[in-house]
């Protein structure tokens, strides 16, 4: 399988035109695949399939999103020679687990949400067990993804795909992040936020699976250390440039053009970099991660120019 955009190479076009039919081409390759993995058909040792919850299934998971997780694996991967075909299996693993904590995140016990990406969330489609359950299933679909044959030939690299991100979705990463999220709320009694605390609870519950969808690629390329490590401090800041530019989009777009409720962090006392630094400085801060980011990728030269420009994009973004 080739993937259509490595065709997207002229020198007649500039990066950012590069990036974005990239990320277009990638964005349909992954729907594709994981409309295919969500069929009907039961897998070797399933019994069946409840149509139901392959219902909620399908709907948090197909029809839309960025797909940038699972572009930055690719791209990631692409650095170091690994085909397409290859890489895409661990893009959409990761974007399994990104799909099961929106579902979850969007349920009435956490941040209440009834709007994801223009349409009703999993819990008002169908209702609050039904989502439940189809974040549990996407969650353990992913990793059933991640250790399959087809996602790299070599073992030790499927199982230290398979542990990295456990660690980036679990306990130490997103969902530890999302438990200091609401801790920092108020809901356990009162909570001291300071700067400090907001950047570790974003570098947790946004930040660690974008820095691990940069590390995923080197990890498939089986990337010289020195290369890893650029990668990694490119990761962080993105990850980070990422979360802030999801305050300020929170704060100043509209629901219909960001497609989910608006100004929910101020009204639910959400600890974010806008709210401790103001809006003129978490857009500074933003802005100074995207070149923090862009910095990072010195050693690769013209090679490192679509993840440069997909850093830019998650400041220039406007949903």
């Amino acid at each position: 399988m080739e993937h259509e955009a490595t065709r997207v190479t002229g020198t007649d076009l500039d990066p950012e035109t590069v990036f974005q039919r990239r990320l277009a081409a990638v964005a349909q390759s992954v729907e594709d695949r994981i409309a295919a993995l969500l069929d009907d058909a039961p897998r070797r040792g399933e019994i069946a399939r409840p149509a139901r919850l392959l219902a909620a299934m399908r709907h948090a998971m197909l029809g839309g999103g960025k797909r940038l997780r699972p572009f930055l694996v690719i791209e990631t991967a692409a650095l170091f020679g690994v085909p397409f075909a290859h890489a895409l299996n661990g893009a959409c693993a990761l974007e399994l687990v990104h799909g099961y904590s929106l579902v979850h995140d969007d349920l009435p016990c956490m941040d209440d949400d009834d709007l994801r990406r223009g349409r009703p969330t999993v819990h008002k489609a169908f209702d609050e067990a039904t989502a439940v359950l189809a974040g549990d299933a996407l969650l353990t679909l992913a990793f059933d993804v991640a250790a399959d044959e087809s996602s790299h030939a070599d073992p030790a690299v499927r199982a230290a795909f398979v542990q990295g991100l456990a660690r980036a979705a679990g306990l130490g990463g997103m969902v530890g992040g999302q438990m200091i999220d609401l801790t920092a709320e108020g809901r356990y009694g009162d909570v001291l936020i300071d700067e400090a605390r907001v950047r570790r609870l974003q570098a947790m519950k946004t930040g660690a699976l974008l820095a691990f969808a940069v590390e995923a690629g080197a990890l498939l390329g089986r990337a010289p250390l020195g290369d890893r490590q650029a990668l990694g401090a490119y990761g962080r800041a993105v990850g980070a440039a990422f979360q802030v530019a999801d305050d300020i989009l929170d704060r100043e777009s509209d629901a219909a053009t960001l497609g989910k409720r608006t100004d929910k962090d101020a009204e639910k006392g959400k600890a974010t970099l806008v709210g401790v630094l103001g809006l003129e400085r978490a857009r500074q801060e933003r802005d100074t991660l995207v070149e923090t980011a862009i910095a990072a990728l010195a050693s690769f030269g013209a090679r490192g120019d679509i993840l440069r420009a997909a850093a830019r994009f998650t400041a220039s973004r406007t949903s």
